[in-house]
């Protein structure tokens, strides 16, 4: 009932720009890790001048890998998904080589503080210092020489996320927030379920053909990889709920139950992503605490 059909296969080579349909070239970073599969996934957007969707990390052969596949053709803007590190760490490399305008969503420095507080790894993929050159909300437009995208808000795996539509094209650049090789990390306090879900019921009612993600390949049926992330959600619910009921009265008690034969090394993102659910079901009142969530409170079912 859980299982989630991933796609894992990916064509690509590092520093060659593979076309994703017309006027959009991917580069892939070379960041391969856990939580980054292949890369980073940069894209380049336009014909005449370009848009740079997400530098990636701040590596030297990327970025050159970057303006070679730009050639002659003007980078006039830098936009990023999100301000964690393996997308924005080269964004002051690529500005630094082409005076382009930076284009994000501005994250809250009093919540950025309090994530930097709270979380031990908050550090380590946050920059809470990436400032844009143009604060980018949802609804906005950002236009170049021959492409327009329109900016949708889509929180949940951090505050700051944005999707970005490629007008007039039905394709959707889905940062973290939807991918076709796993499922996006909630981790709180960074990432938040219940924005996150809304996030998911905001693309589920566009009709987009395509969704270029952050990281791993294309998808081709976004609406219905949407509606199965949905429903894999609500189940991961009712699994903690049922954990609960049978006496599992504390996040680091459901992991075992909800995530069985998960590896050990797989553990501690489990836990956040159970966290993530029961700061949810607390938000809807189906589950209480007398004191501040963490993975050791006493939890109960209302």
């Amino acid at each position: 009932m859980d299982k989630l059909n991933f796609k894992t296969d990916m064509a690509f080579a590092y520093g060659t720009p593979t076309p994703m349909g017309l006027g959009i070239v991917r580069l892939v970073a070379p960041n391969a890790g856990p939580f980054t599969f292949k890369g980073t996934n940069t894209y380049l957007v336009g014909s005449t001048s370009l848009a740079v969707i997400d530098p990636g990390p701040d590596d030297e052969s990327h970025i050159t890998a970057i303006l070679k596949a730009a050639g002659s053709r003007c980078i006039t803007h830098i936009l990023t998904t999100h301000a964690h590190r393996d997308h924005v760490d080269g964004v002051a490399r690529l500005k630094a080589e082409t005076g382009a305008v930076v284009c994000a969503f501005p994250r809250d420095p009093d919540a950025a503080r309090i994530a930097l507080a709270s979380s031990p790894s908050g550090s380590y993929f946050v920059d809470y210092d990436f400032t844009p050159d143009m604060a980018v909300t949802g609804g906005d437009v950002i236009t170049g020489g021959d492409w327009a995208l329109s900016a949708i808000h889509t929180p949940g795996h951090a505050p700051d996320h944005m999707s970005f539509a490629l007008e007039g094209r039905d394709v959707v650049f889905s940062g973290d927030h939807v991918m076709a090789w796993n499922t996006s990390v909630v981790a709180p306090p960074e990432g938040r379920m219940a924005d996150y879900i809304a996030s998911l019921e905001i693309l589920l009612d566009r009709n987009d053909s395509m969704f270029l993600p952050g990281h791993g390949g294309r998808l081709e049926d976004p609406q219905r990889t949407v509606k199965a992330y949905l429903l894999h959600r609500r189940w991961r619910e009712q699994a903690i709920m049922q954990a609960l009921k049978s006496g599992a009265d504390t996040v680091l008690r459901i992991v075992p139950e909800v995530y069985q034969g998960t590896d050990a090394k797989l553990i501690p993102a489990a836990t956040l992503s159970v966290l993530a659910h029961v700061e949810h079901l607390i938000e809807k009142g189906l589950v209480a605490t007398a004191s501040a969530l963490s993975p050791e409170s006493r939890l109960e079912a209302v």
